[in-house]
């Protein structure tokens, strides 16, 4: 499928696709973390999953000293832990965290959407409407997969448009943290085609520049995913 205007297939190279898009002063700690937050997100790599800096630096392309200032950084994102004289591994998911994550999420996604509105999505305003077209198409048939990575895609544009880089990084932060819930629960959660779909007239809202519907429309959103993951607890 196509989200905002590139191709997804279920490969893990492919993961790079729902991150920020690589730039060209991107330096190799940043693609380091960029490539890894992906695969931690996405659980890729399986909570528990050992971190091997000698592997993952041949594999990603990059030497250990940009590695480990990725790790640092997906250490701070709760993604990864280390311990000393034992090694780096891939963080436990808490489902007992649901609680505060959501409630933080119940407050902050609300407002980065009034925010992004309030500009009509400002300089992400071609990727908003590329990703509603994405979201558009959903037919139901996609893999989960596939609409996991839309859901993330949609969701760190729309953090983007916020304009405000602190707002922003904490809300990925977040979310990487709710995508990890949901990949853990996904065989057991409802049809994820129709929580993609409750998208289109939050991305709607957003590029008319409706910032009180953007902001109830965000709410909502952040509370039935909360309602869904509880009910099958």
């Amino acid at each position: 499928m196509t989200i905002a205007g590139m191709t997804v297939t279920e490969n893990r190279e492919t993961t790079d696709m729902t991150a920020d898009v690589a730039t060209a002063g991107e330096t190799l700690a940043d693609r380091a973390y960029r490539v890894l937050r992906e695969r931690l997100v996405l659980l890729d790599i399986s909570p528990g999953d050992p971190l091997s800096e000698s592997l993952l630096a041949d594999e990603i392309g990059v030497g250990r000293t940009p590695l480990r200032e990725a790790l640092k950084r997906l250490e701070a994102d709760h993604l990864v832990v280390t311990y000393p004289r034992r090694g780096t591994f891939a963080s436990a998911v808490d489902l007992t965290d649901l609680a505060e994550i959501s409630e933080i999420r119940g407050v902050l996604v609300p407002l980065a959407a009034r925010r992004a509105a309030s500009v009509r999505g400002g300089e992400s305003s071609a990727a908003l409407a590329a990703v509603l077209d994405s979201v558009r198409a959903v037919t139901g048939r996609e893999s989960r997969r596939d609409l996991m990575e839309l859901d993330l895609a949609v969701h760190r544009i729309m953090d983007r448009a916020a304009s405000g880089p602190y707002l922003e990084e904490t809300l990925v932060r977040l979310d990487g943290l709710v995508t990890r819930l949901w990949c853990l629960l996904i065989d057991r959660l409802p049809v994820m085609s129709d929580h993609i779909r409750e998208h289109i007239p939050l991305l709607e809202s957003i590029l008319a520049g409706d910032e009180q519907t953007a902001e109830a429309l965000a709410r909502q959103h952040v509370q039935h995913f909360e309602t869904a993951v509880r009910a099958v607890l």
